[in-house]
């Protein structure tokens, strides 16, 4: 299990521009991630996913989610996301304590 503190540097740093995490907060280029660990991909009300996101039909898991930061357009051909991925491990970990510990 990765630090969620450090995950939310790296949230800010690497993804902050394009999603928010507050409750109840509003989409931006990509979905609000509030409580996107357990949710069924493309599915946020209120969000134009990608037709390949919509298919895609996963649950977001600590797994699923490590699998798609690596590299987003291999892990969902098709997705809208342009972000390239998260090489280290240790700040998909770290990342992903993040995106738990928002519920």
């Amino acid at each position: 299990m990765g630090d969620a503190g450090k995950g939310k540097k790296i949230f800010t740093k690497m993804c902050g521009t394009c999603h928010t995490t507050e409750k109840g907060g509003k989409h931006k280029i990509g979905p609000n991630l509030f409580g996107v660990i357990g949710q069924t991909c493309g599915t946020a009300p209120g969000f134009a996913y990608s037709d390949a996101m919509k298919k895609k039909g996963i649950t977001w898991s600590e797994t699923t989610m490590d699998e798609y930061l690596q590299f987003p357009k291999r892990f969902v051909p098709g997705t809208k996301m342009v972000f390239m991925g998260i090489k280290k491990e240790d700040d998909r970990k770290n990342l992903i304590a993040y995106l738990v510990s928002l519920k």
